[in-house]
């Protein structure tokens, strides 16, 4: 989910001195993450591509493990793992991040049959339906009651608005 963190675990419990680790993301494999022990390389390459891991991307020191914070739809892909060390070890994560979607605002307000009747000197009988308007995000719809079905509306020189 958007806005969450997820950590993509290598399984390994210590890092040796001879091992390298790389992270890679997407079709075009770009690194995001590199660990050479031996060379002391400790980095993430959160400006590739096109800046979508700034500032998201940390590296246990320990295992490996790469974890993105703050995640968002973009996140969503393949991330690789290479580890080099005494054996080589190839491992393929798919995240996908879903987008939260807004709560939305419903506000129902059921008109009774007062509220639908007005005077109207030329109408002998009238009838009307129970209403309800539904409010979302702004938008106001008017939609029957099926509950209420028609009624006669209070008299003979009232109308259905």
């Amino acid at each position: 989910m958007e806005g969450d963190s997820v950590t993509l675990n290598t399984d390994v419990t210590k890092i040796h001195e001879d091992d390298d680790i790389l992270w890679k993301y997407g079709a075009e494999n770009s690194l995001i993450a590199k660990i050479s022990k031996e060379n002391r390389i400790f980095s993430t390459y959160d400006d590739v591509p096109d800046g979508r891991f700034r500032d998201r991307l940390k590296l246990d020191d320990k295992t490996g493990s790469l974890t993105i914070t703050n995640t968002t739809t973009e996140h969503t892909g393949d991330y690789q793992l290479e580890l080099n060390g005494a054996k080589l070890t190839s491992k393929t994560f798919s995240v996908l991040v879903y987008a939260r979607l807004p709560v939305p605002v419903i506000q129902t307000t059921h008109l009774d049959i007062n509220t639908l009747c007005h005077t109207c000197a030329d109408q002998t009988d009238a009838f009307t339906s129970f209403f309800i308007i539904t409010e979302l995000d702004g938008q106001s719809t008017l939609q029957p009651d099926s509950n209420q079905g028609s009624v006669h509306c209070c008299g003979p020189t009232e109308a259905v608005i």
